[in-house]
Parts: structure tokens; sequence; C-alpha cells
């Protein structure tokens, strides 16, 4: 259904602006073109908090693509450890360094809109990519994700002012959410000689060599993915936060069946009935 027809329907729909729009800012514009998942669900968010909203997706976005652009691991460390500096910089209220997204985050956490603390942990989470042995368990890639898209689910629930007691149901969400995107992305990762599936479970030179070869461990991760947390009691102006969840439900169970994951109408659509009804 067109967008004009739900907004006529009684759904609140939030317009959708082109890249090119000078209503988009660059933070706004890397959010929709690196991570258009979460810039969708960030289009739910109070409009006054919509900005660092993008502005958190892009530095999440900079520090995912910090082991994808270095050449060595100790590359990756220091540009992530640039990163945290920035974070630090801010909280410290000295000026931003000469940056797309720095200059903007800086902004976004010396106005009180983005936690520090939970930017730094964002950080330091991430830094696990830059070990050579990989991940050695299930537990370990859980404990990864509920730091790196569980810590950016509790970075964007203290932004929208979600209770504390639910940002720990958030964290949850955000670790399905970075779960479904691990599995999705097994064969790109693969290309750049990479793979975040645990050790104990396949040899990352395998998955390497073959991306295929890792599909019955891909279906297993999915199959037994942790539950998914209660949320209820959510106010509506910090649903987005938990957005995601819905796409990280829909892909889990694709992938369990050992099908693959392409974005679809569907998806927006459960996202958007989703963002008109409390969260269960």
């Amino acid at each position: 259904m067109h967008a004009a027809a739900l907004a006529a329907n009684g759904w609140a729909v939030p317009e959708i602006p082109p890249t090119s729009s000078p209503a988009l800012s660059a933070c706004g514009a890397l959010a929709r073109r690196h991570d258009p998942d979460r810039f969708f669900c960030a289009l739910f968010a109070p409009p006054a908090k919509r900005e660092a909203l993008f502005t958190l997706i892009a530095y999440n976005h900079e520090l995912a693509r910090a082991r994808e652009a270095a050449s060595t691991p100790i590359i990756a460390l220091m540009r992530m450890t640039w990163w945290r500096e920035v974070v630090e910089h801010a909280a410290e209220g000295r000026p931003a360094r000469q940056h797309e997204v720095a200059a903007p985050l800086n902004a976004a956490i010396r106005a009180g809109a983005l936690d520090a603390p939970s930017l730094i942990a964002m950080a330091e989470a991430r830094e696990m990519e830059a070990e050579e042995e990989g991940i050695a368990s299930t537990a370990a890639l859980h404990a990864y994700l509920r730091g790196t898209a569980g810590g950016f689910a509790v970075a964007a629930g203290r932004l929208l002012e979600a209770p504390p007691a639910l940002l720990p149901a958030l964290q949850q969400a955000g670790l399905l959410y970075g779960l479904a995107g691990v599995l999705r992305a097994v064969p790109a990762l693969a290309a750049q000689g990479r793979c975040l599936l645990p050790r104990a479970l396949i040899a990352p030179e395998a998955v390497v060599a073959a991306p295929e070869m890792a599909a019955p461990v891909i279906a297993r991760l999915a199959a037994e993915a942790p539950a998914a947390p209660a949320l209820r009691g959510l106010p509506a102006s910090a649903r987005a936060a938990a957005l995601p969840l819905v796409l990280a439900r829909r892909d889990l169970r694709r992938l369990a069946r050992g099908r693959s994951v392409r974005r679809g109408l569907l998806d927006r659509l459960a996202v958007l009935l989703a963002a008109q009804m409390p969260l269960r």
C-alpha cells in the first residue's frame, strides 16, 4: 500500500526525505545509505530526537567499518581508539575533530542528547573484532553482540528517554538484531577474509574459503537465538529504539529455515504496524 493511502487511513507514516534533500543532514544521508534498517526505524522517533539518532547510527557505522577499512588488526584498534577519544573529548567539553560524523557527535554529546559512557562501551565492544583468534563460542558471540548492537539499542533508548528498567530489554533486542545481521553478512564478511561465527561450531578459515559451508551453522544459531525480550511499558516516544527487533524476528525465522533474507515491502509494513501499537 502506498504511504499516502496508509496515511489517509489513519496510519502515522513518517516522511522519508530523499538523500539529496537539504532536510537530510550528512549523518542522515550516511545512515540511510549504510544502515537503512535503523534509518527507517529512526523515522518513527520524535522529530526533535531524530537528528541525534541519525548521528548515533552514523557513529555506529564508523565503528563497524573500522575493521573492514583497516589492513591489519592494529590499524583497526587505532581507528576504534580514535573514535573513543572523539567521545571522551566531547564529554570533556573539548572542540570536535574535523570529520563529518565527529562534529555532530561532539555537539550531541555536549547537548546531553547522547550518553558518552554508552558510546565508549560501544567502541570497546568492537575491539573484539581486531582479535585474530576470532569468536570462540556461541556465548562469546552473544556477549559481543550485547555490547555492539545491544549497546546501540541502549544508547538509542537513553536518547529517547526509555524507562531505565527497560534498558536491559532493549539491549537484548539489540543483541537479536545484531545476531540476524551477523548471520546475514556471512558471505560478505567471507569476501573480506573475515568470519564472526563461533570457532566452536565451524572453523573461520573454512567459512572464508567456502561461505556456503556455514549454512547449517547459520540455521542453528538462528533457531537457537535467545528469547525476545518483553517490552511492555515502553512509551511510544521511545518505541523507535525497539523497532529493529521487528526485523530481527522476521530475519531469524527465515534464517532458521535456511532461507536468504532480502529486505522488502512486507518488512517495512511490519515495522510500520509495530510503530503504531505498544510492543509486547
